[in-house]
């Protein structure tokens, strides 16, 4: 999803099993906002301007589909029950107004081999991130080693996003 804001613009990935948004009427799509990285850049950009775009990618499919117009958030009880998953709730739904859709062109995935397995390239992952971000802090405990940070990321993920 990406959206325009007074800094300029967002593009924050979304992402569910099974469908990302429901269908509520033929001109409107709801998406919840899932507990995740813990940032508002995106739900700040839709209440001061509204502009969202999104990019729908099927792994496996080359077809790529893009939705753009306004969105608004929603607190409805209706709205949040529809993504209801193990007791959980999203805090916020986003109400997209659909006036354009249409089909991107499948070159990029094609040509870049996306899902094709191809091996990961070598590059550093999110705790060995961290861990050079805080390396120079003076407190051990601020510290973060990526060994442990990687260790410990799924048990962290699965209970902080739902």
């Amino acid at each position: 999803m990406s959206t325009v804001g007074p800094d300029g613009t967002d593009g924050s990935p979304r992402g569910d099993e099974g469908p990302v948004v429901h269908i509520q009427d033929p001109q409107t799509l709801l998406m919840p906002d899932w507990r995740g990285n813990n940032r508002s850049d995106s739900l700040r950009n839709i209440v001061e301007d509204g502009r969202v775009s999104l990019m729908f990618m099927v792994p496996k499919h080359s077809n790529v589909v893009r939705v753009n117009d306004d969105a608004h958030l929603s607190v409805s009880a209706a709205h949040l029950a529809r993504f209801e998953r193990n007791g959980q709730q999203p805090r916020i739904a986003i109400m997209i107004s659909v006036s354009e859709v249409y089909s991107q062109s499948a070159w990029a995935i094609l040509r870049s081999g996306l899902w094709q397995g191809q091996a990961a390239p070598d590059l550093p992952s999110m705790g060995d991130i961290l861990q050079a971000q805080t390396a120079a802090e003076a407190e051990q405990s601020a510290r973060i080693d990526s060994a442990t940070y990687e260790k410990d990321w799924q048990a962290r993920v699965t209970k902080s996003m739902w």
